[in-house]
This record gives structure tokens, C-alpha cells and sequence, in this order.
């Protein structure tokens, strides 16, 4: 259910928040005001106004903590992309500098950036990984550490070429990692359902002042939709209406392909 209402587009995404929020905030109002058993809630009349902040500081605390994991993710798959463009240039440079039997390296090279950016980065969008990139990483490292290119780079070149690769791997395996991240489901139910209480927590504070209770319930829902909309848009590093570039990447693939 969260998952799905994540993948929605922008404007789906606010959609749903608004509905939601106003469904159970006009709920709320017709209950303690206009419904049947409104007498029954009346029994709750002197609840103090400082009652609403033992629930908002929750929900607020834990919209941050949410915020703030998701901020730290964003941050991790930017630099797992930066890390993997960086590699993969370091790589090509190192092939030009160990002499011309080293171009046997930049095909397999360009192939690897072509597959990530044709392959495996429309994938991400749902969470998996392409195959045919896990293939042209493993003909990569398969070259690079054929004997013929160790005795051609000699000992220290050669490990530096291993060490570029490597790099490329973990770079590649923390994007996969990060973009297949759903742990944060939990964290999301529990913030909206947080956002849900408090506003009853505001209907409790209000029940002989039902416009009071409207404006209150409407003030506290706009800042829930804005906060959490704008969350929501940056919840998935590499999908979305908020997501990281695979420029860097198209970089390397435009400096691996240039005649050298």
C-alpha cells in the first residue's frame, strides 16, 4: 500500500495525502459535532490544549527522523554514483598511460558505462538490476586480470588497475543496494498514522468549538500534506520527480569513448 502510493506520480502523490488527511479530518468534525453519538465525545470536554503537544512532538520527531533518513540515502546514492563515474576514469586514464596494449581494456570499458546507462539504470526504477551489465562488468574484470595485461602493465599498474575495478564494483553494488532500498514502509505507517491522532488529539482540545476544531484540523492538515508531499518526492534516490542524474556517468562514457 505505502509502495504504491510512492510510485504514484507528483500530482498522484499529493492527491492521495489530501484526500486521506481530509477524509479523516472531516471525520473527525462530523463525529465530535454533527454524528449520533457527538453527545457521547462531549463527555471529553476539558481535555487541556497543551494535550495536543504530547502527540504533535511525536509526530514531528518522527517525520524528521524519516526526513532525515531519507536525506542520508540520497546522499549515499550520490556518492555511490560519483564513486562509480570516478573508478571508471581512473580505469581509462590508467589504460592510456600503461601503453597501447591497454586498449584492450577501454572496450570492455565503454561497453560496461553503455550497459549502466541503457541497462541498468531504467531497472532501478523498480528496484532490480540488469543482467547484461552484470556481464559486462564480469568481461571487465576478466580482462584486467588476464596475465597478458599484468606482464604488458607490470606489477604496480596492474594492481592499480584491479583496485580501479574493484571500485566500480562496490560503487555499482551500493547504487543497486540504495535503489532497492524499501525499509522506510514501516516508518511512513507510522508517521501517517501519527498525523491521524493528532488530529483527534485536536478534536479532543475543541469539542465545544467545532469551527475552531475545523480551522485547527485544516491548518495542521495543509502542514502534514506539504511536509510529507515534499518527503515523498525524494524517497526513491533514482525515480521520481526528485532523483540523482546518471550525468556523471555519461560523463565517463563520453571521455572512455573519445578516440585516446
Amino acid at each position: 500500500m505505502i509502495e504504491s502510493w510512492l510510485d504514484l506520480p507528483t500530482a498522484g502523490m499529493f492527491a492521495v495525502l489530501v484526500a486521506f488527511y481530509a477524509a479523516t479530518g472531516t471525520l473527525f468534525v462530523w463525529l465530535t459535532s454533527s454524528s449520533p453519538v457527538h453527545g457521547k465525545f462531549k463527555t471529553f470536554v476539558g481535555v487541556a490544549a497543551p494535550f495536543i503537544s504530547t502527540v504533535s512532538v511525536l509526530f514531528s520527531l518522527l517525520t524528521g527522523f524519516l526526513a532525515s533518513d531519507i536525506s542520508d540515502r540520497n546522499r549515499q546514492a550520490w556518492r555511490a554514483v560519483h564513486s562509480e563515474s570516478s573508478a571508471t576514469e581512473t580505469l581509462h586514464t590508467l589504460s592510456l598511460t600503461a601503453g597501447d596494449d591497454m586498449a584492450r581494456i577501454r572496450g570492455p570499458l565503454r561497453v560496461y558505462l553503455q550497459s549502466v546507462l541503457t541497462d541498468d539504470w531504467p531497472r532501478m526504477a523498480d528496484g532490480d538490476r540488469a543482467p547484461d551489465t552484470d556481464a559486462a562488468f564480469e568481461a571487465l574484470l576478466r580482462e584486467v586480470s588476464n596475465p597478458k595485461v599484468a606482464q604488458a602493465a607490470g606489477p604496480a599498474v596492474h594492481a592499480a588497475l584491479l583496485n580501479a575495478v574493484i571500485r566500480i564494483r562496490d560503487a555499482r553494488a551500493d547504487r543497486l543496494a540504495l535503489a532497492s532500498d524499501r525499509t522506510n514502509d514501516i516508518k511512513w505507517l507510522t508517521v501517517l498514522i501519527l498525523g491521524i491522532i493528532t488530529q483527534f488529539a485536536i478534536a479532543l482540545v475543541h469539542l465545544e468549538r467545532p469551527r475552531a476544531h475545523g480551522a485547527g484540523v485544516a491548518v495542521f492538515s495543509l502542514a502534514a500534506i506539504v511536509a510529507l508531499g515534499l518527503i515523498a518526492l525524494q524517497e526513491h534516490p533514482f525515480n521520481g520527480a526528485i532523483r540523482i542524474s546518471p550525468a556523471p556517468l555519461e560523463n565517463a562514457l563520453a571521455t572512455v569513448s573519445r578516440p585516446g
